[in-house]
């Protein structure tokens, strides 16, 4: 039963090594799955699953290879497969108290199970609708797309939600690395970019140094030490107006994981490409604006910056003095990228929009040469690539 396990793991690329295969099976010998559905589910997957975006991929391939009766052909042993107290506590999981008193009306949990293995003996054809044979459309309580209470689905993709055991239930399609992203997968990713040191005054209990301390002395000694912090700093300049209204919600997602991870941030607006001025409140976008020479003065070059837009514009916002579209600026937008990229080289652009579709527009491709290629996708494993970008 475990085989199929772990080639469903490599067919749906999750990384597993033969180490970890044998760690599993070393904690399925002591007995730690204890037999229960849950229990094995989620040893395999914390043994197994190094990296949260490869979560959804275990559910599909956990799915696959833990069918049971979904994909047995006739004759073969039912309780081979799954155990039959894992379909019983999926019995109890996902039907009804109405529905399970029409189960035990039947005879039971068992009598079903049994009946499912005869009629999977007698059957030797494909059967469609009625009320008795395994087959789709029916009200059997064996098959797919049909309609029983206590069924078993075999095969398909079901269509009440309402069989004995149903694999599929996906819990972490939001983690797969190719999706866009929420505020918890972002801070997931962006955790990549840490380096911590302790500074500062001597605020919080050194509880290793207390008892060392301690013990040394002969009485209590306490011992503080300054907080362990993040030292990494961020420049965050973002895109705003225009074609980006599309994107406010996960722009805002980004915007709330970066300054909860990372003390050290500052952000900046601007419109389709930096040029001379930034601003940081929208309502005051024209009235209060940030000389941009001032900030490559007043940041250092340990800074790192990352510009988020979608980079979809006129190619004359980029190459053209004149070219922005709200005001006359006397240097090219290319100008001041440069002279962002000289002063932090550390720097990447993020773009919410897929990547399949930046060969479409010039202005996309031209920023992402002035970026030195250093442009990524707004996905998990965009924002994972560009972390480590700028770790580098």
């Amino acid at each position: 039963m475990l085989i199929p396990f772990f080639t469903a793991l490599r067919d749906h690329r999750v990384p597993v090594s033969m180490k970890e295969w044998l760690h599993l099976m070393q904690a399925m010998d002591r007995g730690v799955a204890s037999g229960r559905v849950e229990d094995f589910y989620h040893l395999s997957r914390a043994v197994l699953v190094k990296d949260e975006k490869h979560y959804d991929r275990f559910d599909q391939a956990f799915g696959q290879a833990f069918k049971g009766v979904e994909s047995l052909g006739p004759g073969e042993e039912v309780a081979a497969e799954i155990p039959h107290d894992w379909l019983r506590l999926l019995n109890e999981k996902y039907l009804t108290d109405e529905e399970k008193a029409q189960i035990e009306a039947l005879g039971g949990f068992e009598k079903l199970m049994e009946t499912l293995k005869q009629r999977l003996e007698e059957q030797t054809e494909r059967h469609e609708g009625g009320s008795k044979w395994i087959g789709t459309g029916g009200t059997s309580p064996f098959g797919h797309g049909g309609y029983n209470p206590e069924g078993v689905r075999i095969g398909g993709p079901g269509q009440h939600g309402r069989a004995v055991k149903v694999w599929e239930k996906r819990e972490f399609r939001n983690l797969d690395d190719t999706v866009e992203l929420g505020t918890r997968n972002i801070k997931v990713a962006l955790r990549r970019l840490r380096r911590f040191a302790r500074q500062g005054a001597a605020d919080e209990l050194d509880m290793d140094g207390t008892i060392d301390g301690t013990a040394r002395q002969g009485w209590l000694d306490i011992r503080m030490r300054p907080e362990r912090r993040n030292t990494i700093k961020v420049l965050l300049f973002l895109d705003i107006g225009g074609s980006m209204d599309a994107h406010v919600k996960l722009c805002e997602e980004l915007f709330s994981a970066a300054r909860t991870e990372f003390k050290n941030l500052e952000f900046f607006y601007f419109h389709n490409c930096l040029y001379e001025g930034v601003w940081k409140d929208n309502h005051r976008r024209h009235s209060e604006r940030i000389d941009t020479w001032d900030l490559i003065r007043k940041y250092a070059a340990d800074w790192r910056a990352i510009f988020v837009g979608d980079a979809s514009m006129s190619p004359y916002e980029v190459t053209m003095p004149g070219g922005s579209v709200e005001h006359w600026n006397e240097e090219a937008g290319a100008v001041w990228l440069k002279r962002a990229r000289e002063q932090w080289d550390r720097s990447v652009w993020l773009n919410p929009t897929p990547e399949q579709y930046w060969r479409y527009t010039a202005s996309t491709a031209i920023i992402r040469d002035l970026m030195d290629q250093r442009m990524f996708p707004l996905t998990l494993d965009g924002l994972d690539r560009a972390m480590r970008a700028l770790t580098r």
